[in-house]
């Protein structure tokens, strides 16, 4: 089931924003990704800062070593962009940023091909997270999933746009966005595979997911937000901030109930144990009153 999970959440996540992209037209899009932007934004921190992390200072590995690997899993994503293979990017001409006229096909490169591999890079590493947090905990791995798809979303229209103002096609673009989102259930079966008999890891690549949100949001979406100073503009995005980041707040303080119940049920069952475990030996062995009365009535 943990497979299927993990088949299932990749290919929605993978296949939802690219046909929700092909459906509907530019001016359309352009809205909606500005809305998507503050709301992923408040997803990723969310999960990352309210779920994925205390859930892995859970664990019994050392707070240390987890933050020396978030500290980590920033330096990481941000090489891997300046690389331009992990890029993530919400732009587009008509999106009311000051681009120049062409930025499209300067960020699609020659073919549009910088733009695929860096989003098939993308969501390859995607999918393998989403594996790991499913192996970690079925709720841990829907969640995790939902707010890799809340920014997948937005990141897969403004790729489409950028195409199709490059010069691609509809079909083509549409394509194209369908393949490389693919590499996510790529990633999530082979995660799926290498991560499993490695339980251990799997605190740290919760981490490591968590990193990932963290540096997109802020590297990427908050940037963009600033842009964008009106007041209503401004409204708009703190009450998309807040949706996101109140969502994930009820879906965690409700697991977190459930888990709380959970440990309180173990440890009860824990004492109950060890009660019987030390009661039972003593019941066993003689008292030394008893001894002594037998001495006694020998005597």
């Amino acid at each position: 089931m943990t497979l299927t999970y993990i088949m299932a959440t990749t290919l929605f996540g993978g296949l939802a924003s690219v046909l929700l992209a092909a459906g509907l037209s530019a001016p359309l899009l352009g809205l909606i990704v500005r809305h998507l932007v503050s709301l992923s934004t408040g997803v990723l921190l969310g999960t990352a800062l309210l779920h994925v992390l205390p859930e892995a200072f859970e664990s019994n590995v050392a707070p240390q070593a987890l933050f020396l690997t978030l500290l980590g899993g920033l330096m990481f994503f941000f090489l891997l962009e300046k690389a331009e293979l992990y890029r993530h990017g919400h732009h587009h001409e008509h999106d009311h940023h000051d681009h120049h006229h062409g930025f499209d096909a300067e960020q699609a490169g020659r073919g549009g091909w910088s733009v695929l591999v860096g989003d098939s890079i993308h969501n390859f590493c995607d999918g393998v997270l989403i594996a790991a947090a499913f192996l970690v905990d079925t709720q841990v791995g829907l969640i995790t999933a939902m707010a890799i798809i809340a920014h997948e979303i937005p990141q897969e229209v403004g790729d489409y746009i950028v195409l199709i103002n490059a010069g691609f096609s509809r079909a083509r673009a549409l394509v194209y966005n369908l393949i490389s989102g693919l590499a996510a259930v790529v990633g999530g079966v082979l995660g799926y595979f290498l991560i499993e008999p490695w339980q251990h890891l799997l605190p740290y690549l919760m981490v490591i997911a968590a990193s990932s949100f963290i540096y997109v949001a802020v590297a990427d979406l908050i940037p963009q937000l600033q842009k964008r100073l009106h007041l209503r503009d401004t409204a708009l995005q703190i009450v998309w901030l807040a949706v996101g980041l109140g969502f994930i707040a009820l879906i965690t303080g409700s697991l977190h109930g459930g888990h709380g119940h959970d440990h309180a049920h173990d440890h009860e069952h824990e004492h109950d144990g060890a009660t019987e475990s030390v009661e039972t030996p003593v019941a066993e062995s003689p008292s030394p009153s008893s001894d002594a009365l037998t001495r006694g009535a020998r005597e």
